[in-house]
């Protein structure tokens, strides 16, 4: 985790000629839309690219749907797209399938990736590498936020992603509730927009190293129905950073306080339970908010005796068709 800010800062030096080639190859082409491919922390690094895409180049983007590559022989068509392959190893054959037929059928595809040698590499026009170095542990961290510095940098540039490591070094020094988050056996995670894809990454890094049954939601989804969870006591992790998303969160907010809720939020505006969020711009905060999940997460573990490095039942890479 400390590694991050330095992997970053890496990453927009040594990989800038590669997303700008990639970011000059969409702009002389024009795709209509994007179709991503990933499998676990690379999906929701997916869920960032999905909001950066549309909401910078008004671009309809859709998560791929591997199966009907590998498991139901019924691919499809991907005229006039940008597919987008995420993957640390670049070894799942699924997402590596989804680019490879994208790029048989000519349609404009990179890959983000940490192996410049893999399958998913081979299998793309444009390679973007993340330039983190091994990473030994099973629960990705540097990995995923070099993701989203790449998916950033691709939708506008790296130069607007200067300042962000110096955010992600001043967030690692802060105090998280760790030891309570031991205790933690069912929670909501929540977010929304930019952040959507942390409420799932920060979901599953506890779901992995602590045992908890973490279920991620967008603060709209959550006052659809799933606020009747929510009883004295009922953990809550939220990410609301000042921006568009915040009066909603702040609304779900004061219906789970008034429910006895106990809220753990990361967040720069003065909310209840709050983990004080480095300022960055908003669209770039997702790189900042995860670090404190990344920490309660690992703090929390350590509490409970679990090995960080190597969860229960997990394994680095995994293969799925």
């Amino acid at each position: 985790m400390s590694e991050q800010p330095e992997v970053v800062e890496r990453l927009l030096v040594e990989e800038a000629a590669a997303i700008a080639a990639a970011a000059e190859d969409v702009e002389r082409r024009r795709p209509r839309y994007a179709v991503i491919a990933a499998r676990g922390s690379s999906d929701n690094a997916a869920r960032y690219a999905q909001h950066l895409m549309g909401r910078f180049w008004g671009m309809p983007v859709a998560l791929a749907t591997p199966s009907l590559h590998t498991l139901y022989e019924a691919p499809l068509r991907y005229d006039d797209a940008l597919v987008v392959g995420i993957s640390q190893s670049g070894a799942s054959p699924d997402v590596a399938g989804v680019v490879s037929e994208a790029t048989a059928q000519g349609a404009l595809t990179i890959a983000i990736t940490n192996a410049p040698d893999s399958p998913l590499a081979r299998a793309a026009q444009h390679v973007i590498g993340l330039q983190t170095g091994e990473e030994r542990s099973v629960a990705a961290t540097k990995t995923y936020t070099a993701s989203l510095a790449a998916v950033a940098g691709l939708v506008s540039g790296t130069e607007a992603l200067l300042r962000v490591p110096d955010a992600m070094a001043r967030q690692l020094e802060h105090d998280v509730p760790a030891e309570a988050a031991a205790a933690w056996q069912r929670l909501a995670v929540i977010g929304r927009g930019a952040n959507y894809g942390t409420a799932f990454e920060a979901a599953l890094k506890l779901s992995e190293l602590t045992g908890a049954v973490a279920a991620p939601w967008s603060s709209a989804d959550f006052l659809h129905g799933p606020i009747a969870i929510v009883d004295a006591g009922f953990p809550i992790l939220a990410f609301a950073p000042s921006g568009p998303t915040l009066a909603g969160m702040r609304e779900l907010l004061t219906v789970a306080q008034e429910r006895g809720a106990e809220l753990t939020v990361v967040s720069d505006a003065p909310l209840a339970g709050r983990i004080p969020l480095e300022p960055v711009p908003e669209w770039l905060s997702p790189l900042v908010a995860v670090i404190p999940a990344q920490l309660i997460a690992v703090g929390a573990a350590e509490h409970l005796g679990r090995d960080v490095d190597r969860p229960t039942g997990l394994q680095k890479v995994t293969r799925t068709s």
